[in-house]
Formats: C-alpha cells, sequence, structure tokens
C-alpha cells in the first residue's frame, strides 16, 4: 500500500500521512536497483556504490547525497541568513539611532517628549506589518512551519517573500518577536527549493529531511551554537523528544556548514553574548534542587500565560473578526496600543531581546538598552529591585501575548528567555539563589513550557551566558517544566510523528511520487 504523496493545498488541515505496515509487508517487495523506481533511504553499502545509484537517479537520501544535500543548503542559507541579518540591522540602527537627527525630531520636542518617538515608530510599523499581510501575502509563522514539517514534508517559498517584509516591519516596531522564526521559515523555504528542484527529491521524508536541515542551519547560525540550535529545531516539531531522530546528524551538519558561513559573513565570532561576572567553577546537588523548583514556578508562570493568550487575548480578537488577513492592518494597530503603553513605560520590554537580557541579567541602568530611543521611556523606569523586575517580566509576557494576537511576525525563544531572566532576577531577591543561575532557569523553564525544547534550550542557554557549568540546573529546570505542562500545548500544530514505524524500517521507496516503507528485508538486517 501506497501513501498519497500528493502535494496538498498550502493551508490543508492534514496533520500528516499515514502507512500501513502490514500491508506493506504484503505487498511490497524488495525494490531492486535496476528499474526506474526511485528509492528512498537505504542501508549504506560503499561510497562508490552509493554514489553511482544516486547518480543513476535510483535511490535518494544516500550518504554522498545528504552530504551534497548539507552543504549545499547549509551554503545558501548562511548566505540568506546574513542578508536578512544585514537588512534587519541597518534599519534598526537607522530608525531608532539616526532619523530622530535626520527628522530634526530630538531638537523640535522638548527632551520630556522625546518617549513620543516610540509610539510613532511602533504604529508606522504596525501599519506596514499589516499592509504586507494584505498585498503580499500570508506569511505563515513558525506553528504554520511545524504543521508543513508535518503534512507536507516542506515549507513552499511562497511564504518567503511576505515573511521577510512582516517580520522585519514587526522587529523594527518593536515587538515583541524576534529573528529566530523568520530565519527559520526563510531557511527552510531555501532547503526545500533545493529538495524538489534541484536535488528534484521525491520521497517525503527525504524532503523533510533535507527541510529540517534548513531549519537547523538558521537556528544554528542566529544562536552560534550548532548543537543546541539544531536540537531545538529538530525538537520543535513535537511536544515530547525529537521525534525526526534518523535525520539528526545530518541535519546538525547542515547547521555546522550554515554557521561557519553566516557568521564568517556577517564578521560575528561564536563565544557567548552575556557577560555577568566569573563564571560559575561548578555546580551542587544544591544548586540542582533550585533549579527543579525554579522550573516549577516557571511551570506555573507558563501555564498562566497560555490561558491568558488563548482564553484571553486571542478569544477578544477572534470575537471581533480581526484575525481574518483582511482586516491585518486594523489587527496591527488595535495590537500595537498595548504593546506601545507598556514599551513606553517599561522600555526594558521593548524588542525581542537578545541583547537586552545583557542588562536585565547585570541590572544594568536603562541608558545601556541597545535598540530604543529614548531608553528611560516616559518615566525614566529603571530595573534595580524585586517590584521592578517583576515588572519587566511581567510586563514582557503581556507585550509577546498581544505581538502575536496583532499579527506580528517573529520568533518568541528570545522574548520568553527575557521575562524569565527578569522573573528570575526578581526570585534573587527573595531567596538566597545566585542570581544568574535563577535567571537561566526560570528562562528555560518558561521557554521549554511554550515550545517543548529542553535539550535545545539548556544548550543555548548556557552556551550564551558562557555557564556550561550551569547545564545541569538548567536542565533540571526544563525537565521539570515540561513534565509540569506536559499536557498544555502551546503550538498545536505538535503533534506526534504518524510514520513513526515506517521509519524504523531500512528502506524508503518512492514510486510515481508516492513514499512507501518497506520493511519485507528488515529481519533479515537486524
Amino acid at each position: 500500500m501506497t501513501a498519497d504523496n500528493e502535494e496538498k493545498p498550502l493551508m490543508s488541515t492534514d496533520n500528516g500521512t499515514s502507512y500501513s505496515t502490514v500491508a506493506a509487508k504484503e505487498e511490497i517487495k524488495e525494490p531492486t536497483y535496476t528499474d526506474a523506481e526511485k528509492c528512498g533511504k537505504v542501508i549504506p553499502t560503499s561510497f562508490a556504490v552509493d554514489l553511482e545509484r544516486w547518480k543513476a537517479g535510483l535511490v535518494e537520501g544516500t550518504i554522498p547525497q545528504s552530504f551534497f544535500a548539507a552543504v549545499v543548503i547549509g551554503g545558501l542559507c548562511s548566505i540568506g541568513a546574513y542578508l536578512y541579518y544585514l537588512s534587519l540591522w541597518f534599519l534598526l540602527d537607522y530608525v531608532w539611532h539616526d532619523l530622530p537627527s535626520v527628522t530634526k525630531f530630538n531638537e523640535i520636542f522638548p527632551e520630556w517628549a522625546w518617549f513620543l518617538w516610540i509610539p510613532i515608530v511602533g504604529f508606522v510599523m504596525a501599519s506596514f506589518v499589516g499592509l504586507s499581510v494584505v498585498y503580499l501575502g500570508e506569511p505563515g509563522d513558525l506553528a504554520y512551519v511545524v504543521k508543513c514539517v508535518h503534512a507536507h514534508g516542506f515549507i513552499h517559498e511562497n511564504h518567503m517573500i511576505p515573511m521577510i517584509a512582516a517580520s522585519q516591519f514587526s522587529i523594527i516596531g518593536g515587538g515583541s518577536l524576534g529573528p529566530e522564526a523568520p530565519l527559520v521559515a526563510i531557511c527552510a523555504g531555501i532547503a526545500a527549493i533545493v529538495s524538489r528542484y534541484l536535488l528534484k527529491t521525491q520521497n517525503i521524508n527525504v524532503i523533510r529531511k533535507h527541510t529540517l536541515m534548513g531549519m537547523c542551519a538558521a537556528l544554528a547560525a542566529f544562536f552560534g551554537a550548532p548543537l543546541g540550535g539544531s536540537l531545538f529545531a529538530l525538537e520543535i516539531n513535537s511536544r515530547f523528544g525529537c521525534e525526526y531522530f534518523e535525520h539528526a546528524v545530518e541535519a546538525m551538519f547542515c547547521g555546522e556548514i550554515c554557521l561557519v558561513g553566516f557568521r564568517y559573513l556577517a564578521g560575528l565570532s561564536i563565544d557567548p553574548i552575556w557577560h555577568v561576572g566569573s563564571p560559575l567553577t561548578g555546580a551542587s546537588p544544591y544548586d540542582v534542587a533550585q533549579g527543579m523548583f525554579v522550573g516549577f514556578l516557571g511551570g506555573l508562570v507558563a501555564m498562566v500565560f497560555r490561558w491568558f493568550h488563548w482564553e484571553v487575548v486571542m478569544a477578544w480578537f477572534g470575537s471581533r473578526g480581526l484575525l481574518d488577513n483582511k482586516k491585518a492592518v486594523t489587527r496591527a494597530l488595535i495590537g500595537a496600543v498595548p504593546i506601545m503603553i507598556i514599551g513606553i513605560l517599561i522600555p526594558h520590554t521593548l524588542f525581542w531581546g537578545e541583547y537586552e537580557i545583557q542588562e536585565i541579567l547585570s541590572l544594568a541602568p536603562a541608558k545601556d538598552l541597545n535598540h530604543v530611543w529614548p531608553t528611560t521611556g516616559a518615566t525614566g523606569f529603571e530595573m534595580n529591585s524585586c517590584f521592578t523586575s517583576f515588572l519587566v517580566g511581567f510586563g514582557k509576557m503581556i507585550a509577546i501575548s498581544f505581538t502575536v494576537a496583532a499579527g506580528y511576525r517573529g520568533g518568541f525563544i528570545f522574548p520568553f528567555f527575557l521575562a524569565g531572566s527578569a522573573f528570575g532576577q526578581s526570585l534573587a531577591f527573595l531567596i538566597p539563589m545566585n542570581s544568574q543561575l535563577a535567571s537561566l532557569c526560570f528562562a528555560a523553564a518558561i521557554n521549554v513550557s511554550i515550545t517543548r525544547t529542553p535539550l535545545g534550550t539548556t544548550l543555548i542557554l548556557s552556551f550564551l551566558s558562557g555557564e556550561e557549568n550551569a547545564v545541569s540546573v538548567i536542565f533540571a529546570s526544563s525537565c521539570i517544566a515540561l513534565y509540569l505542562t506536559a499536557y498544555m500545548p502551546f503550538l498545536k500544530s505538535q503533534i506526534p510523528r504518524k510514520d513513526i514505524d515506517q521509519a524504523l524500517v531500512y528502506e524508503y521507496k518512492a514510486v510515481t511520487g508516492d513514499a512507501v516503507a518497506s520493511s519485507s528485508n528488515t529481519e533479515s538486517h537486524v
């Protein structure tokens, strides 16, 4: 029996491809390599044989083809990520640091009124977000990327331009979403083009492997952590663990290729970006126990956030018909109102937080904030106490919810990291705990509760903070949060893998576009 591998409509509600192993055993003979059939992943024989089969168009997913695909996809994704990065940073710097002087805004208005620049930019960019959706088309989002990975094995390239436009307007406007999810969608689209048009791949599981390569490439390059970023991209597709395990090593290798290319082009080093005092020299069992406690608190915060986001904010937008893309401009402008109010009062909550976390972890003055101008907002807010730290975390969580509801496009990994870091700082004022550990554990707990990525989150946070000895503590926090929120899905497209049984057999076979699992030879190879 074959599973229908016909390309489905982009907005299909199908969750995956179903197979019948029993029927496969009864009806599918062991594939031969002398006919015109295209075969899938096979047992490695020798480099020469695999290369010959690939060149003859008989085999898909061999080691030589996977190596070639990883290098090509990683190289192209590094260029794509660099161009996105170059454009974003130029526009961020120009809009927030140069334009106030170019327009003489800082001369026309007195200093006490400079905070008005925040809503001016915010509402203009919100309008552009909505207009880009109306005229360029649906950009998709992280949940849609995950859905496509399961259902089709690839993300269609027609989402790439809308995503680039919508996400850059969203980020420049100070929304609480970052570049990570757009890069995932863009690089996954690049990988799909390579797989479907350059390599002419037909087997859905091999196409999916190439798509995962692109996703791993994006996050490995963005975070500067090839193992952590790649694991995150693999974990994000499921609610409990990395279910596309057979593609892990090849996808991570692609992440490494993209990391090298992107960091070289951008002139960025591969090292931690947050520096707060001396790193830990070691962790004790007491530290791990504290990490578990923080994981429990972070899971509770995530549960409250999920209820607030879906039952209050999204329900309100839905009840007014604002989720229709025809009303994208109105939706974005309404959502921008609370984002701008919070940002004016608490400037730490603006933007995605990758560099603002440095100020959170060190309780630095607001003047050191990286992107926003003016840095003190309307009230001269400073984060320097238990209460003000809590306000930053609380305000950031609300801003994230309204940013998503407003139809902004971007990733919420760093925004949740920032909120968790602020809550951790607040907690460290109340209990005797290392403030950096408290922040990292709280950040991990909230993010894992939402994204279901305990391995990737732990490695990313420990790398970015330079705290390799905190891995056991952060991981403990991640695991507790994961279990506490096991029945609380936030990304509804994270579903169990439907072809898991077929991934355990040795041979895939694609005949006239159909992906078929052949298990007739399994027992002889075990």
